[in-house]
């Protein structure tokens, strides 16, 4: 079994993986960070060299990939649950939670994230605000589709969200990392 958080940016998805994994003996990984390893470059670089499409390609990919490990905890990028065929992936493989935030605490996690510029390119033309509130609400039909449990991570420290998660999925820590 696998748990995979979705959501969009600056929702938790890295540091709840980790947490999780933690608690939970199980191996953690960043699809991002995998998708870079793999392609010798930053998001925002494939996005310029190569183009949203190429990047959604390796992404499914590795979405596919890395639900064939188990036990795994994986933070998904923001979009990877475009694709259908990356949603069956992750609901095949486990859980699927979708960790939520209000477009307001977004931008703010996202201004206070020095890499996030270097990282992951601007989606559309807009501002941040706009652009965050365009995509949630495009996002959020499919994030909705793709989640057996939605987290809300307003007000929450990572630690509380983290026992919630794994209250709410029913999960505990067995002999030899299984559940």
């Amino acid at each position: 079994m696998n748990i995979t958080l979705i959501g969009y940016r600056a929702t938790g998805k890295t540091t709840l993986a980790r947490l999780l994994a933690e608690r939970l003996h199980w191996a953690w990984i960043d699809a991002d960070v995998e998708i870079e390893r793999r392609a010798g470059k930053a998001i925002a670089r494939i996005f310029a060299e190569d183009g949203e499409p190429a990047f959604r390609d390796l992404e499914a990919a590795a979405i596919a990939d890395l639900c064939r490990q188990t036990p795994l905890v994986l933070a998904a990028g923001g979009g990877a649950p475009l694709r259908p065929e990356s949603r069956q992936a992750m609901r095949a493989a486990g859980k699927v939670v979708w960790l939520t935030a209000r477009p307001e605490t977004v931008q703010a996690r996202m201004a206070g994230d020095a890499t996030t510029a270097s990282r992951r390119p601007s989606l559309t033309d807009r501002d941040a605000l706009e652009e965050i509130v365009h995509l949630l609400a495009r996002r959020e039909p499919i994030y909705r589709e793709a989640a057996d449990l939605v987290i809300d991570t307003e007000g929450k420290t990572p630690e509380q969200i983290a026992a919630e998660i794994l209250e709410k999925l029913h999960l505990t820590r067995a002999p030899g990392g299984t559940v």
